[in-house]
């Protein structure tokens, strides 16, 4: 009897997409890392780097003994440790801690669609590392006052129930919308949060982008999160709800890519994962009608400005097949 029976194909799915995220995070870290001018933040990044380090290879173990082709992911090559700083003021750790966020939801994901005990074990070590680092990082951004915490408000003192349809009122203008309620200040917030970062992030790129096409397109990517934000922003502001601004995260004026347009192409490529699946969360959560309507619009932008950067990936060859299932079908 075989210690584990065969990889499904699920595990394979997970495990291959688990390998991508862990070598870009890693290169990137390696810059951040030899980058960063604070010792608390590079003592977190490179606490990080170590625990995460050994998961690739543990990737490739099972893969080499299952038959599964190894991945090619990110290499030495997507890095460049000797250019000056990209970013400063807390850049570092606001980015590790999206792509802690994003991790969260991938292995949570992975791990519900795995089966054998070596690797639902696998999922669960990275599970409680991301956790750890999530923590870790907005303690330290909260200490510096990188950061803001979402907005307070004041609540009833008792239970109500919803007692008519106008609760889910908002598409007509000449009548009252409700307020927001709490569930949905945290979706819209978090959006605002979310797409903030990833408008800082993504502008960057496009500063230092070796390809013109693909510098346009951050730049495309950057105006878009731009306008989510702006609309976001609105809907507080409708509600008399402040908007905290985010203090960290400053682009320099390098124009020198720490990073291959390969690297970066797919970084961003997981950020428009993250945010459709933020913005579908939104959308399920929201009770008011013109809510759902809003960020539905979001999605579909996102989706096609993910779909053309897919197309603009194969162009340059820089998108990795996941492994794909044997035709039996004669040809």
């Amino acid at each position: 009897m075989p210690e584990y029976p065969s990889i499904s194909s699920s595990e394979i799915g997970g495990l291959w997409n688990t390998y991508q995220q862990k070598t870009m995070i890693i290169r990137m870290l390696e810059y951040l890392i030899e980058k960063a001018d604070d010792l608390q933040a590079k003592e977190i990044m490179t606490n990080l780097y170590n625990e995460v380090k050994p998961y690739p290879e543990k990737i490739n173990a099972i893969f080499e003994k299952e038959g599964v082709a190894i991945p090619i992911g990110f290499t030495d090559e997507d890095v460049r440790k000797d250019v000056p700083p990209f970013y400063d003021n807390g850049f570092d750790i606001m980015f590790v801690r999206l792509v802690k966020e994003i991790s969260m939801g991938m292995h949570t994901l992975n791990l519900t669609m795995s089966y054998r005990k070596d690797i639902t074990l696998l999922f669960r070590e990275l599970t409680t590392i991301t956790q750890k680092y999530y923590d870790i990082c907005t303690q330290y951004l909260l200490e510096k006052g990188l950061i803001p915490r979402s907005p307070y408000v004041s609540t009833p003192d008792s239970v109500a129930f919803v007692k008519g349809t106008g609760y889910f009122g908002g598409f007509n203008p000449l009548s009252e919308k409700r307020p927001l309620n709490t569930v949905e200040i945290a979706n819209i917030y978090h959006a605002i949060e979310s797409n903030t970062m990833g408008m800082q992030m993504i502008f960057g790129f496009a500063q230092c982008a070796e390809k013109k096409e693909v510098g346009k397109y951050f730049s495309k990517g950057g105006e878009l999160a731009k306008g989510i934000v702006k609309e976001l922003s609105e809907l507080m502001i409708e509600n008399d709800i402040p908007v905290p601004s985010t203090h960290g995260g400053n682009i320099t004026n390098s124009t020198l890519a720490p990073f291959s347009d390969k690297i970066m192409m797919y970084c961003v490529s997981l950020f428009c994962s993250f945010s459709l699946g933020g913005n579908s969360l939104g959308t399920a959560f929201s009770l008011r009608n013109d809510l759902p309507a809003k960020l539905s619009i979001f999605m579909k932008d996102i989706f096609e400005y993910a779909h053309e950067g897919a197309k603009l990936m194969i162009k340059n060859g820089w998108l990795e097949e996941p492994p794909q299932t044997v035709s039996h079908k004669k040809k």
